[in-house]
């Protein structure tokens, strides 16, 4: 009885309910009219960009996400009162006037809410805001490597590489000078063009040798500055001259300077198995030797060509005679660098101002400082000496700091990690003979835009990377 109790009750509630919502038929409404609460964005512009609030840029919307994206915006922009102006559906309007966007220090990407409205309705979208602020430095992950070095990667080592011949190599981006021994009496030194080894060819342009002898050994170090090429030669004993070639065209013997050691008392007992030189655009500057034994030989140079003024300098430290003394840009600071010591920042006159940690930073030689792009950069290169070791290219970012030493002292605070490292060789080397080079390319405007490295060690090879400057990226 009392299931059909219920069934009776339900049926009665359905007939009042018929009889209800046909009797109200004719005050039931139309089809709604929704067209006068749409909330569609159709376009939008940022109407008061840069400083001078009368800069406009249109936006891309992406309705499927309900995302806006801008170019980006000039950082003189007046963020605080950021006005749009948009097309929109009948009747809709954006939720305000003006938008108050704060970026947060170090951040240029900000993400704010902008409403469509239309009363009842609303609709979000996501609007993408980005600064257009300043990019500098290099872009280490985009690389272009020009190999000759026994890295698997790249084409066969150069020839010369073998035996421990060629331990002078130079680099002034538009030519590698390579000097070899080629057996201790015959002397083989020649150049590549870059633009050649770019296209994986090899054309020597020898030099003219028919001048070059004497000395412990006849060549061993070198350089290659704005088009000027330098061979030096090895003084093992005050009785063996100090030697030093430069040639302006390779067909024509070279200019030679002759030094006497036995007329620079304390210099040491051998200069060559390294050279440092120091050249600006005018020649002038310093060649540095590091001899065997700790005494610095610092010969001064005029106009690439005339090289006087023998000095012997003391430093505090014996660096060996793998050693590089090489200047900090144009002023009077360099860097003192061996496989037996720690980077140090030096005066011209042998005076340590700040020295690296001696476990910060793998130990090498050949330390430079590049500046491009507004950033700074530490460069060497480590050279095998035993099993495990590595031949490596090194560069680290030490932008931050008013000097060099205030650099590297910032820079131990860091992990002390480096940008970008390059392996050359995993043979172990007992004449740790290293070089090192750079080249800033400019762009037609005069701004910096790529920058070449280059490194080089004995039976190592040697390598050319070219890598641009960092570039804002546009989504």
């Amino acid at each position: 009885m009392k299931s059909l109790y219920k069934i009776a009750a339900i049926g009665s509630m359905c007939s009042l309910l018929l009889s209800v919502l046909f009797s109200c038929e004719d005050d039931l409404p139309g089809v709604m009219d929704t067209t006068s609460q749409m909330t569609e964005l159709k376009a939008i512009k940022i109407v008061n960009v840069g400083e001078a609030g009368n800069g406009v840029v249109e936006g891309t919307i992406n309705e499927v996400t309900k995302e806006v994206s801008f170019p980006r915006l000039d950082t003189l922009t007046d963020f605080e009162h950021l006005r749009f102006e948009a097309s929109l559906s009948d009747g809709a309007k954006l939720d305000q006037e003006t938008y108050s966007v704060v970026f947060e220090e170090g951040k240029t990407e900000k993400v704010i809410v902008v409403k469509v409205q239309n009363e009842p309705r609303y609709r979000e979208y996501l609007v993408k805001l980005r600064l257009n602020v300043p990019v500098f430095g290099a872009e280490f992950s985009t690389p272009t490597i020009y190999d000759y070095s026994s890295n698997p990667q790249g084409n066969p080592i150069y020839a010369t590489f073998t035996g421990q011949l060629t331990r002078g190599t130079g680099f002034d981006g538009e030519h590698v000078l390579i000097v070899s021994r080629s057996g201790f009496s015959v002397t083989d030194a020649h150049l590549l063009k870059v633009s050649d080894l770019k296209n994986n060819t090899i054309n020597r342009i020898n030099l003219n040798v028919g001048n070059v002898a004497a000395g412990s050994l006849v060549v061993s170090g070198g350089a290659q500055i704005n088009g000027h090429t330098y061979v030096a030669n090895i003084s093992g004993a005050a009785a063996s001259p100090l030697k030093i070639y430069h040639w302006t065209d390779p067909t024509q013997l070279p200019e030679v300077t002759q030094i006497n050691m036995a007329t620079v008392p304390g210099a040491g007992t051998r200069h060559g198995d390294n050279v440092s030189f120091n050249l600006d655009q005018n020649g002038n500057g310093y060649i540095f030797y590091i001899s065997d034994t700790g005494p610095v030989l610092r010969l001064k140079v005029s106009n690439y060509s005339q090289i006087t003024e023998p000095t012997v300098l003391s430093v505090p430290f014996t660096y060996g005679q793998w050693s590089s003394y090489l200047q900090i840009g144009n002023t009077e600071t360099y860097l003192i660098t061996s496989n037996t010591q720690p980077v140090s920042v030096i005066s011209s006159g042998g005076s340590i101002s700040y020295s690296l940690g001696a476990s910060s930073i793998p130990k090498g030689s050949d330390a430079r400082v590049i500046e491009f792009n507004g950033e700074r950069y530490l460069m060497m290169i480590s050279v095998a000496r035993g099993p495990g070791d590595v031949s490596t290219l090194y560069l680290y970012n030490i932008t931050k700091g008013s000097s060099v030493a205030d650099a590297l002292a910032n820079f131990e605070q860091t992990d002390k990690q480096p940008v970008y490292q390059y392996n050359l060789s995993t043979i172990p080397n007992g004449a740790p003979a290293s070089q090192t080079g750079f080249k800033v390319i400019k762009d037609g405007e005069g701004n910096d835009s790529v920058l070449q490295l280059f490194a080089a060690a004995t039976d190592a090879g040697f390598v050319i990377i070219e890598v641009p400057k960092k570039q804002l990226e546009e989504e």
